[in-house]
């Protein structure tokens, strides 16, 4: 059994697949800063299914649904219809991010995904805002 300190990561195996066979969904600090951190659930296929902001890095294994039986909205919502067949969540800590080789992988795949669909495929996002005048300020 995968566990972080001790409590069980969850799985997702409706098939009864080997664990080591069903693809990964990591999770792991984005950066920030004590009260502003950025947790994100990345697949090893390289797309966003999630995210948070968390107060301590202590809080992403629970906040992101890492481990067994918490945060079933984000399972059910949004890992499982990614993968409907199964998938195992791993955590990877600050101290190991750089070094892990399946989450430096799912990020390079988000990142050339990112380059070849944005405007311009310069990997810069375009954003575009619209402003209106009114004389009632009272929605702002």
């Amino acid at each position: 059994m995968d566990c972080h300190n001790c409590e069980a990561i969850a799985v997702y195996n409706p098939h009864n697949r080997p664990t080591e066979e069903l693809p990964v969904i990591y999770g792991f600090n984005n950066g920030g800063y004590f009260g502003w951190y950025e947790a994100v659930a990345i697949s090893e296929d390289g797309y966003c299914l999630g995210s948070h902001v968390c107060s301590t890095d202590a809080y992403i294994p629970y906040d992101l649904g890492l481990l067994e039986g918490i945060r079933p909205d984000r399972h059910e919502g949004q890992y499982r219809p990614h993968f409907p067949d199964g998938y195992r969540m791993e955590y990877v800590s600050k101290e190991n991010i750089k070094a892990h080789e399946g989450l430096m992988k799912a990020i390079a795949i988000a990142t050339e995904r990112y380059k070849e669909t944005s405007p311009g495929g310069d990997g810069l996002a375009k954003v575009e805002i619209e402003c209106s005048e009114t004389e009632d300020d009272s929605s702002i």
